[in-house]
């Protein structure tokens, strides 16, 4: 059982005790550090039968090579002492001033510290300062890593990693148990990975952050997922699926069962679109159950529900509990293994329609890939309505792209390209008017001349045809022959199509379309 302090309640706890214990940790723990004697420190707990605040004690006190004394205090007394942080932190307080240094050479406006006590901390309002920059500069993520020397943060946008500030890696320590304490993660787990997620207010709206923290060699490193739901649900237009593409879709989900698979490698954004196609079915007259892995945005009217393996909860699991939900509509964020993928099938064909993703290169490869992870072919063309590929692509700033001509070499394959397209897609364009456009770069898109990110596509559609293709012992040359007779139109055709629109670049296209493998032949 823990004495209770008996101590001079104005007597200065020195500055080299109270480093011992990050504030933030003091505060939502309600302990202070008091006293050192020898490798023994005294510290005052309000509430000392705490098992979490015990566990978070000891922890700290080890790293240092201390033996925790614990002390009960008042709360009123915890809180006065409390202020003694107030005069803390000079490094950190620089490590500050240095963020504000490295954002203004960057040419990005800080913005205002919201006032009160809560944010007198350096170390809060530091984490505040990144979180806010990395929102207002549409950041997709927030990466804040440890090295040998420093603590470097990066912002990825538009796909991008970008080093944004570089701090003194002495603070990491403190900069993550912030992140902890926000996210409600083990502040004294240092070796194994944890996830968890906060919302932060800026202005009006509220964001969520999704956050992954990694032990490495150096530190932990922490990942932040910026879910802005202002900006992170589209329309289907909006993500790029429009003319015969968008027509397949509709009317794919206008189906009353049936699957529909997006496929692509990670972060081609899958989910977005998944999301985007939830927007047309959210209504009240159905009931949607999803299976996520994580939850990424929080949807009205959609049942949502995380995996978690570490209690056999799967997809495969999960996905038999949603069946006795009376689902009309399932979302599994992925299908990984037979098992999920039989069980997805067999949902599709007993009247649910089935959303999900599949790891493939194009759309053609869905239907193989099925068959190879044990779904018996003759179930594929009654459970399957459409496949669907994509790839994110950067978008060209609308206030400072350039019109220009292509080189002849860009010339050609625009021509290749738009030649094999189907005649219903075909745009109608004159071999010597090729135009296309060019990045630049402006105060608007941080001059980089590229905003945001659309996804070229490529949409299968089960047909009658292709059953016959399924049962008859599919190949890849055979479905891409029926693809082209339905009119399917090749992701690198779909970027054709934007790059002449003036949405995409020519460059920004190839980086993620092979346009070796797929140009298609004269």
């Amino acid at each position: 059982m823990a004495d209770k302090a008996n101590f001079d309640k104005e007597k200065k706890i020195s500055p080299d005790v109270l480093v011992l214990i990050p504030e933030e940790a003091a505060r939502y723990y309600k302990m202070i550090p008091l006293a050192l004697a020898g490798n023994v420190l005294d510290v005052g707990l309000v509430n000392p039968d705490d098992v979490k605040a015990q566990e978070a004690l000891n922890f700290l006190a080890s790293r240092n090579g201390l033996v925790a004394r614990v002390f009960k205090i008042e709360e009123k007394e915890w809180a006065g002492l409390m202020r003694q942080y107030a005069g803390l932190g000079e490094e950190v307080s620089e490590a500050l001033e240095g963020l504000k240094k490295e954002l203004a050479e960057e040419k990005i406006a800080l913005p205002e510290m919201r006032a009160g006590k809560e944010q007198e901390a350096p170390v809060i309002r530091m984490v505040e300062t990144i979180v806010r920059h990395g929102i207002e500069s549409k950041a997709s993520d927030i990466h804040i890593e440890p090295t040998m020397n420093k603590l470097r943060v990066r912002f990825r946008l538009d796909g991008t990693l970008q080093t944004v500030v570089v701090l003194p890696v002495e603070i990491a320590p403190a900069v993550v148990s912030r992140i902890k304490i926000l996210s409600n993660l083990q502040i004294d787990e240092t070796r194994r990975p944890q996830d968890g997620r906060f919302t932060a207010k800026i202005g009006d709206k509220e964001v969520d952050l999704r956050v992954a923290v990694l032990p490495t060699a150096r530190g932990e490193k922490v990942a932040l997922r910026i879910l802005d739901p202002t900006i992170g649900l589209k329309t289907l237009p909006e993500l790029g699926i429009v003319g015969r593409n968008l027509e397949v879709v509709e009317r794919g989900i206008k189906k009353p069962f049936g699957m529909i698979l997006m496929t692509g490698p990670t972060g081609s954004g899958k989910s977005t679109t998944i999301y985007g196609i939830l927007q047309i079915l959210n209504s009240e007259t159905v009931n949607i159950v999803s299976l996520e892995d994580p939850v990424e945005y929080y949807v009205d009217g959609v049942n949502q529900s995380q995996i978690r393996p570490e209690l056999d909860y799967t997809f495969a699991s999960g996905l038999r509990q949603i069946l006795r939900q009376d689902p009309n509509i399932i979302v599994v964020g992925e299908i990984r293994d037979g098992e999920t993928a039989g069980l997805a099938a067999q949902s599709a064909l007993t009247g649910h329609l089935v959303l999900s993703t599949l790891h493939t290169n194009n759309a053609i490869g869905v239907v193989p890939r099925l068959i190879n992870m044990g779904v018996e072919p003759y179930l594929i063309p009654s459970a399957l309505n459409v496949a669907l590929a994509q790839r994110l692509v950067k978008r060209l700033c609308p206030d400072c792209k350039k019109e220009a001509a292509p080189a002849e070499s860009v010339r050609k394959i625009i021509l290749s390209a738009v030649e094999s397209m189907p005649e219903a897609s075909r745009p109608k364009i004159k071999p010597d008017e090729i135009k296309i456009h060019k990045p630049v770069g402006c105060p608007k898109c941080g001059h980089k001349g590229t905003r945001g990110r659309i996804a070229v596509f490529e949409i299968l559609e089960m047909t009658p045809q292709l059953e016959e293709i399924i049962i008859g012992g599919p190949t890849e040359s055979k479905i891409m022959a029926e693809a082209k007779r339905q009119g399917m139109v090749t992701m690198l055709q779909d970027g054709i199509l934007k790059i002449l629109d003036g949405i995409i670049g020519f460059e920004e296209l190839i980086q993620v379309v092979n346009v070796t493998a797929e140009e298609p032949k004269a």
